[in-house]
């Protein structure tokens, strides 16, 4: 079973996924990603998602990349060692920031950096 926690911020929403992000649970990530992506800033904070299969990445990146093309900036944080290194290894840091603290991720919002396109 998935949550999804969302907070409103200092000038973002912060999207919390709680659980595993696998086939099974990505419908609702996905729907999810999809409602926020009109939002100006959007932080993923996937500290708290143990396990994310190929379905998950692509329901990621796929909310990044609408988000984007709504015109909005995108961070990602994570402080799970074994998450952040498939986020590396696929490439996935390059396509957005990938931060292992949520301050970490707010400042970059915060700063109005320019981000790759998806």
């Amino acid at each position: 079973m998935l949550q999804i926690d969302l907070e409103e911020a200092d000038g973002y929403t912060v999207c919390r996924p709680v659980g595993e992000l696998d086939a099974y649970t990505v419908g609702q990530f996905r729907e999810a990603l999809g409602e926020l992506a009109a939002r100006p800033k959007l932080l993923i904070d996937m500290s708290a998602v143990p396990f994310v299969d190929s379905a998950g990445l692509g329901a990621l990146i796929g909310g990044i990349r609408r988000a984007r093309e709504s015109g909005g900036d995108v961070a990602v944080c994570c402080n799970r060692p074994t998450l952040v290194r498939l986020l590396h290894t696929t490439g996935f840091d390059r396509i957005v920031t990938v931060t292992e603290t949520l301050d970490e991720a707010a400042a970059f919002l915060k700063d109005d950096n320019e981000v790759a396109p998806a």
